[in-house]
C-alpha cells in the first residue's frame, strides 16, 4: 500500500526567516508548511519561531503541543501520536503530520537514524515487505529549497516522534 499527499514544503533557510533562528528553524517550518496545506495564508516564520517556544536547541515534542494549543485558537487538534498505524491512518486521510527524529533526548546517542535532531513534515508511506518508507519534506539547506525524500521506519523508529495537527473540521 502507497500513501502520498501532494505538499509544498519550505525551506528553513528561507531568507524571510532571521539568520539567528536558520539552523533550528525546522520545528516552526514544519508546523507553517503543515498549516499552510490546509490554509492559504503567510506566516511569520519568526514570531511562529518564538510563539512556539523554539531555541537554538531545537522544539521539545511537549513545548510544540503546549504551546500550539494555546495559539491556534481552538482551531486545530494537536497531540503527540505513539503508533505507526495511527501515522498511517492520519496519512490515509489525507492529514500530513509532524515528525521528528531525536537520538538525543530519547537516548539513543550512539544510533545512527537519518537526522540526529530535525523536525520534517511527513506526507506519505508505501509498505513493503520488511520496512516501511515514509516520505518527507525535509525542509531545506542552505544552498536549496526543501525537497521530497524517503527514510525507513525501521532503521529510524526508535528516534521518531509524531505530531497530529489537524483542523477540528476535518
Amino acid at each position: 500500500m502507497k500513501k502520498l499527499i501532494d505538499f509544498q514544503g519550505l525551506s528553513q533557510y528561507d531568507k524571510s526567516i532571521s539568520k539567528k533562528y536558520r539552523p533550528s528553524a525546522c520545528g516552526p517550518v514544519t508546523i507553517a508548511a503543515i498549516l499552510h496545506h490546509y490554509e492559504e495564508l503567510e506566516i511569520g516564520m519568526n514570531q511562529l519561531y518564538r510563539l512556539l517556544g523554539s531555541t537554538p536547541f531545537g522544539l521539545f515534542t511537549w513545548r510544540l503541543v503546549k504551546n500550539f494549543r494555546k495559539i491556534n485558537g481552538g482551531r486545530f487538534e494537536v497531540k503527540k501520536i505513539t503508533t505507526i498505524e495511527e501515522v498511517k491512518e492520519e496519512l490515509l486521510a489525507g492529514r500530513p503530520l509532524a515528525m521528528k527524529f531525536d537520538r538525543y533526548f530519547t537516548f539513543h546517542w550512539f544510533s545512527k537514524p537519518t537526522y540526529r535532531y530535525h523536525w520534517v513534515p511527513l506526507i506519505g508511506f508505501e509498505e513493503g515487505a520488511n520496512d516501511v518508507l515514509l516520505y518527507i519534506h525535509d525542509n531545506g539547506q542552505k544552498n536549496r529549497p526543501s525537497k521530497m525524500r524517503t527514510v525507513s521506519y525501521q532503521k529510524n523508529r526508535k528516534v521518531l516522534t509524531f505530531v497530529k495537527i489537524k483542523p477540528k473540521d476535518l
